[in-house]
């Protein structure tokens, strides 16, 4: 049909009918206003329902609920979903049947918002997949939009290998499944790894069913910790332990493999129950002890580093996967070496001797002193006894020092070796651990290697002096050094010691001596063979006020003897013999003799007197 007949009125329309609102001159206008009317959908503002789309564009998408106009709504509601395609029906929200324009507005938004909560508990009950649009990333996780409401989805939900980078997922539309929900707070938790895992967990039935001990199968390292390596073999995980990745010591497994790269493994065992695999990466290559040379021998020297270090020893690997115990005693010959760390660390490069070697239980034993000569080979030709020498101190005991002479060679002084004239209650009050001392050798043990050692031998014995000088009965000026409950340390000339008990300690007034006071002392006992000397300052008034005393009795005497003797002259010469019997028998000391010789003469006088 060409344009100039389209422009062509039809001569029997009634234009008169339509001017005045009559379009059929059977029905009128108003007639057909009703059945238009009629003919829509029947809706109300703020209300959801479905609608078709019927266009769509790069920024909105018209959709028709049957009404007389159809609304428009925005795209980016549609962000969800990106298979939004015209024909597809979608739940709207009639915000209002017509604005100052006369348009229809709609929501999809809000309609979705109006049912989300039924949909999404609707979801979680029936374990239910649904579509989601990841927002933006949150701490810890990610926002994603499912049916209108903001959904929480952790990073350890995210895949079921660790996400290093969370923003990759931003604006991306993934399917989810609903996992958790909090009506009290509105949360909604999705999952993007549960469906993962379930796929998996069907793929690991399979592989699983098809595994044995001792087949090599490829697989990516997917996570590295410190006790092993995670390996991804294609939908199942197994574990390397650490001490399965290499026959040498490993420090940490990041020594061994990368994240993310291909190897090769072999399955050691697997538990269909728990779903564990132990995989291996060392048993791909032979033991290290089988490749060991045949010609290697007890007595060989070796060269090794020091790859651990513990208090009774060292282990030193001498090839790859091949180690020897140093134990600590084999390190020196010094004796009195402890611990390890004494002597080695880890990192060292040493030269050691085999000492034993056991191929069947892959054991070897080291050691180091044996590369230098035994110091003790010929010591009594070295250090005879008598033979003095310096040393120096190791260590303390309570009863003596230990010494070192020479590297290996050791002695002890015991405590009563140390001095002549001190008492030396512990070895710290002597000498000091690095101190040099010179010793005097007194005995030597080959079999047991052993030294008894002493210091005061070095000099005379000043006891043989102190005998002729400390008499008993001697005073000397003493200095009160240490005083305790049970008595008193004095110091007296010549650097010797004595000893006083708290009743020799009491002054003349009555007071008790104090410490670092300079006082007389008088021996009262002297034993050169304990090496003891008994002091008392006590005694010194003491016997100055017997003396005293006992000069006083006899002056008292002498006057009554000498009254006595005027008495005599007036006595007849009988009495005067009976008188002297009676004025000399007190003055002599009573003996059972005297005693029966004064009753004889009392009777004699009785008589007389009749």
């Amino acid at each position: 049909m060409s344009e100039q007949q389209l422009s062509i009125p039809n001569a029997d329309f009634d234009w008169e009918s339509y001017e005045k609102g009559e379009t059929n001159r059977d029905i009128s206008k108003e007639q057909l206003a009703e059945t238009y009317e009629q003919s829509l959908s029947n809706v109300n503002d703020r209300e959801v329902v479905v609608g078709r789309v019927t266009a769509m564009n790069k920024r909105e998408v018209v959709v028709n609920i049957g009404y007389k106009s159809d609304g428009v709504v925005s795209l980016n509601e549609f962000r969800y979903n990106p298979d939004l395609k015209v024909g597809d029906e979608v739940e709207v929200y009639i915000e209002s049947q017509e604005d100052k324009k006369g348009q229809l507005i709609l929501s999809h938004r809000q309609a979705r918002a109006a049912r989300s909560w039924n949909r999404v508990n609707e979801a979680l009950e029936n374990q239910e997949i649904v579509k989601g649009y990841v927002k933006c990333r949150t701490k810890g996780g990610m926002i994603v939009d499912v049916f209108g409401l903001e959904a929480f989805l952790p990073g350890s939900q995210i895949d079921v290998k660790p996400i290093r980078d969370y923003d990759v997922f931003v604006d991306k539309t993934m399917e989810f499944r609903v996992v958790k929900i909090n009506h009290e707070f509105k949360n909604v938790v999705v999952s993007h790894k549960a469906l993962i895992e379930a796929e998996l967990e069907a793929q690991k039935q399979v592989i699983i069913a098809g595994l044995e001990k001792g087949q090599i199968l490829e697989g990516v390292v997917k996570n590295i910790t410190s006790y092993g390596v995670f390996i991804d073999l294609g939908g199942v995980d197994g574990l390397i332990h650490i001490t399965d990745l290499s026959w040498g010591r490993v420090t940490h497994p990041e020594e061994i493999v990368e994240l993310d790269s291909k190897i090769n493994v072999v399955i050691l065992d697997f538990d269909n129950e728990k779903k564990r695999i132990a995989l291996g990466l060392k048993q791909l290559t032979p033991h290290p002890w089988d490749s060991l040379s045949e010609t290697m021998k007890v007595g060989d020297v070796v060269k090794g580093k020091v790859v651990v270090m513990a208090d009774y020893g060292a282990f030193v690997e001498i090839a790859s996967g091949v180690e020897g115990l140093v134990h600590v005693s084999e390190m020196s010959w010094t004796q009195h070496l402890r611990s390890a760390q004494d002597f080695l660390k880890v990192g060292d490069e040493i030269e050691a001797a085999i000492l034993t070697l056991d191929r069947e239980e892959r054991k070897m034993s080291l050691g180091i002193k044996q590369l230098k000569a035994d110091p003790w080979e010929g010591i009594l030709d070295k250090f005879p006894v008598g033979s003095q020498h310096k040393a120096k101190v190791r260590n303390f005991t309570n009863f003596g020092v230990f010494v070192e002479i020479e590297e290996g060679v050791e002695g002890l002084i015991h405590i009563s070796d140390l001095s002549w004239t001190k008492k030396v209650r512990h070895p710290a009050e002597f000498t000091s651990v690095g101190a040099e001392i010179a010793v005097q050798v007194l005995e030597i043990d080959t079999e047991n290697r052993r030294l008894s050692l002493g210091h005061k031998q070095l000099e005379e014995n000043p006891w043989d002096v102190f005998e002729t000088i400390f008499l008993v009965g001697s005073i000397h000026e003493g200095t009160i050094v240490d005083l305790m409950d049970k008595g008193a340390v004095i110091m007296l000339p010549y650097g010797v010691e004595g000893f006083a008990t708290p009743k020799h300690l009491v002054k003349e007034d009555g007071k008790p001596c104090r410490i670092e006071e300079k006082l007389n002392f008088k021996v009262i006992e002297f034993n050169k063979d304990a090496k003891r000397i008994i002091l008392s300052h006590s005694r010194i008034f003491e016997d100055i006020q017997r003396a005293s005393q006992a000069a006083a009795t006899e002056g008292e005497s002498d006057a009554q003897t000498a009254g006595k003797k005027t008495a005599k002259k007036r006595a007849s010469k009988k009495g005067k013999e009976e008188e002297e019997l009676l004025v000399q028998a007190p003055m002599e000391k009573t003996t059972l003799g005297d005693i029966s010789g004064l009753a004889g003469l009392k009777a004699k006088m009785e008589e007389e007197g009749k």
